[in-house]
């Protein structure tokens, strides 16, 4: 039988290479094979929050949301208990009308503060 190995861990840290400046902290998304750029409004292609500062061409690496709680700047007023999407620039915003949420705000906070989020 042959064997196989996942190229990650479960939730350990995978690496992509930025396709633009990402700033540590930041939501990021697919943006090309094996790349990332800051989350745009509602994305649906978030992989996860920026470990570091990257430019382009360097080596990011990016934390998975699921199960994991972060600390994220809102965009616009977030409830404690509030379901969150991405807001604009890798930001997280309350998910609203929205259709891709990616966690649950356990703290509230006002625009540009930061937020407790409960990755889902």
């Amino acid at each position: 039988m042959t064997q196989y190995l996942p190229a990650f861990a479960p939730g350990a840290a995978i690496t992509y290479a930025p396709t633009a400046a990402v700033t540590g902290g930041q939501v990021v998304a697919v943006s090309g094979n094996r790349a990332v750029a800051p989350a745009g409004a509602d994305s649906a292609a978030v992989v996860g929050v920026a470990a570091h500062d990257a430019a382009v061409g360097d080596q990011l690496a990016v934390h998975p949301l699921t199960g994991v709680v972060h600390e994220l700047v809102a965009s616009g007023v977030i409830a404690a208990g509030d379901r969150v999407a991405t807001g604009t620039a890798g930001t997280v915003a309350a998910l609203g009308a929205g259709s891709n949420p990616i966690g649950t705000a356990l703290t509230g906070a006002l625009d540009g503060e930061t937020v407790t989020v409960l990755g889902r």
